[in-house]
This record gives C-alpha cells, structure tokens and sequence, in this order.
C-alpha cells in the first residue's frame, strides 16, 4: 500500500477517485452540449435528412465556419459517449468519415414528437434558473425561502409572470406534458370526457383551442379552493411542488371531487418516489430523482421528491385508506390512490 499525502490507499483507488472528481466537476459540460446540439437543431436536422449524416455534411447544412469543424466533431464526440448520438466510421475511395445517426435519447429532442425534452432542457438550462446554484453554500446561511430568491430577489412564480422570456420557456416546457397526456387519453377511452384543469394564467389559456374533440376540454380554476367533479382525478408533477401542508390540501380537495371506492373513485398520481435501497444497476434512476429533488429544493419554497414513507404521510393526513405504487415510468411512478 502506497501513502499519497498521509492517506492510506492503492494508487488505482487514488486515480479512480480523481476521475470521479473530475467527472463530477465536468458534468455540467455535458448539459452544454446537448444544449449547443437543440439550439443549433442537430437532431432534427439528422431526422429529416431521412438517413444519417456525415460530419462533413452536418458542417456544410449548419453554416458552421471551416475551421470550427473539428470542435463540432469533438461537441458530437461527448454527445455519442452520453448516448445521444451514435457515431460509426465509413470508408469511401480511400477517403474516411464520420456518420452520426440518432438514437432513442436524441429522438425525444424532435421538434414534431409528442414527448418533447428539448423545452424542458431549453428551460432548466436557462440562466435564471442554473445561476441559482452556485449560490447553495450562500444560501445556506441567509434566511432567504429558495436559492432562486437569494440569486434574483423574486419567487419563481414571479419571474414567469413579469418577464416573457421565462415566461414562454416555462409555457413551452410545461404545455406539451398537458396537452399530451389529455390527448392520449382523450383518444384512447372517446366515451369518457376529460378535463385540464390548471390555473387560467399559468397553462389553461395556452391550450384553449389547441384540441379539438367532444371529450377533452380546459378549464381555469385553483386547485387549493375547489377541484371540479370527477371519477378520477390525474396529477401528474403536481405534489412535488409544494409542501407537505399545501399538498394534503390538494390532495383532500382532490378527495371532495372523486366518488367512493365502492363506485369508482380514486386519484392518479406521476411523480417521483425516492427509493434509497435501489440495486446498484438502478443508480442512473437514482441519480435523475435525487438530482431532481435539488432542483425543487432550489426553485419553490417548500417543493422536495418524496420517499415511500413521505408518500404515506400525506395520503394518511388526507384521508385516503389505501395507495398502490408501482415504479413503471423511469424517474416516476405511478401512485393509484384511493379515498
């Protein structure tokens, strides 16, 4: 055993420490660049090729200047490594290239697919919402509610509601999720009617318009003081913006507007649900939730990601006797919650 600066450890343990310190240090490149390949419109420019496209040819169709080749080259290089591209060598008259083709991960980032990432990536990367947390250590040791707060004197909320900008990142990110899922399940169940129901400012009047089926309206409302009559009621990234107190209440609301059990009625929640036993070949889940419960802690005043235990808090305090919980949708789960 070797002794480096008073630590006992191999060298190999040593080496793959610094790694993953680097590692660490340097992820936030990696959002860079996938932020660089939306805004330049990579992934969409490889899909409407029809096939997958040299380097060369993403170079001329990008207007890039000639001697800014190579860093597109090494921009696609760590993009393919994260597994948003896939790159694969040809060889044509003695003459080598490069051709990127798209992958899973890349083709959520499609302007024209129903489960669009790019607005989230556009928003959650937007500098009045990442600046934020260069400040945790600040933050920590003032009495400010949120690190946003601390960084921009104002409330999230208010920021999208006094300046554009944000304002249509958030509108941009936040209405195809509604309008998705009111979509898909309009279509698939036409003999029952659906409603989305949201604060009028916040998403309703964006969508107003947008679909047009017997089934499916929008309606503006607040959630905290009446929630309109249902069979079911559907939450899907609701609880996790609040605290627990404003979420019983939500939760107790959605309890006045659905049936009994006996006749039907129960709430549906999506989100996050924290499990820190998850085997070690579930750790990039585990990574996404925990990292998604730092951003909640930052941006609202009381918004966390929930553990099981913290689930079945809530549920109790509402006056709900019975939950499901089955983590079949990636980061989230699927509650079926039942009065």
């Amino acid at each position: 055993m070797d002794k480096v600066n008073g630590d006992s450890g191999s060298s190999c343990e040593l080496l793959q420490a610094q790694t993953q310190v680097y590692n660490c240090t340097f992820n936030f490149l990696n959002s860079m660049a996938l932020k660089c390949a939306i805004q330049l419109g990579i992934p969409d420019l490889i899909h409407n090729h029809g096939q997958p496209m040299t380097l060369s040819k993403l170079v001329t169709a990008l207007n890039i200047i000639p001697n800014k080749a190579d860093s597109l080259r090494r921009i696609m290089r760590v993009l393919a490594h994260s597994g948003f591209f896939t790159r694969q060598k040809i060889t044509s008259e003695n003459y080598e290239q490069e051709e990127v083709f798209l992958t899973p991960a890349s083709k959520l980032l499609l302007k024209d697919k129903p489960l669009k990432a790019a607005p989230f990536i556009n928003l959650i990367l937007y500098p009045i919402l990442s600046d934020p947390f260069h400040l945790m250590s600040t933050w920590f040791q003032n009495d400010d509610p949120t690190l946003f707060e601390t960084a921009n004197g104002k409330t999230f909320w208010d920021c999208v509601a006094q300046q554009p900008k944000l304002n249509n990142l958030f509108y941009d990110a936040m209405t195809p999720t509604l309008s998705t899922v009111a979509k898909a399940i309009a279509s698939a169940f036409p003999h029952i009617k659906c409603t989305v129901f949201d604060l009028p400012h916040i998403v309703v009047d964006k969508l107003q318009g947008t679909t047009k089926t017997d089934n499916l309206e929008f309606l503006g409302g607040d959630m905290f003081e009446a929630i309109p009559s249902a069979d079911a009621v559907l939450l899907k990234w609701i609880i996790h913006d609040w605290g627990d107190e404003e979420s019983v209440k939500i939760l107790k609301r959605c309890k006045e507007a659905i049936p009994s059990r006996e006749k039907g009625g129960k709430v549906i929640i999506l989100d996050i649900v924290i499990e820190e036993n998850k085997k070690e070949d579930d750790k990039e889940t585990m990574e996404g939730q925990l990292c998604f419960d730092i951003m909640m802690m930052g941006l609202f005043n009381t918004g966390k990601e929930r553990s099981v235990q913290e689930w079945k808090k809530l549920f109790l305090e509402a006056g709900f006797s019975h939950f499901n919980i089955n983590p079949v949708l990636g980061l989230r789960s699927l509650i079926e919650l039942y009065p």
